[in-house]
This record gives structure tokens, sequence and C-alpha cells, in this order.
């Protein structure tokens, strides 16, 4: 399983749209990806950061969709987005919620 973080510094005053564009514009597009399988997105309480990951079966996949379908959200998003958004991609090693456990070192 692999992880896409996105790091985005958010307009004044911005978390309630922010949150509406995830809910109505990203996470619909996301469900159409071929192997998504969760996102969870993070608001500092001062509402001035978010932090978004998503979960993808397969790196092929979440590569595609970094091709694909991310220059659409970030396009929705740019209304409360300030800056470019920073992404990183890791390789899932542990989750209690999707059962993922380390792989043993060969």
């Amino acid at each position: 399983m692999f992880a896409r973080s996105i790091s985005i510094h958010l307009k004044p005053n911005s978390v309630a749209d922010f949150t509406r564009l995830i809910e109505k514009e990203t996470l619909p597009m996301l469900r159409k990806q071929k192997g998504f399988r969760d996102e969870v997105t993070f608001v500092t309480s001062g509402g001035t950061e978010a932090v978004g990951i998503s979960l993808w079966d397969q790196k092929e996949n979440a590569d595609a969709y970094s091709r694909d379908a991310y220059p659409g959200v970030l396009k929705a998003l740019g209304k409360v987005v300030e800056g470019t958004p920073q992404v990183r991609t890791y390789e899932v090693c542990n989750s209690t919620f999707h059962k993922i456990a380390a792989q043993a070192a060969a």
C-alpha cells in the first residue's frame, strides 16, 4: 500500500470552504480512481495549514492519479490554497485501520 501526503497553506478564514471542497469535489474524484483506498484530511487548530493523506493499493495507481486527476484537484482547491502544496509519496509500513504490518526484511 502507498500513501500520498499533501501539505497545504490555507488562506485566512477558509477552513469551511476547504472542508466543503474536499467533500464535494475532491473525494468524489478520488473515489473514481483505480486503486484508491482511503483519504484522511487534517486541519490545524488555527486553520492555516492542512494535510491530506490518500492511500492507494499500488504505487502505479497513486502515480496515475498524480498525473491525471491531481491537477483538477489543485484547480478546485485554488480558491483556498496559498502557495504551492507540497506532495510526498510513501510506502505504508503499518496501519491498524487497514491491518497492514511491516514486511519482514529480506
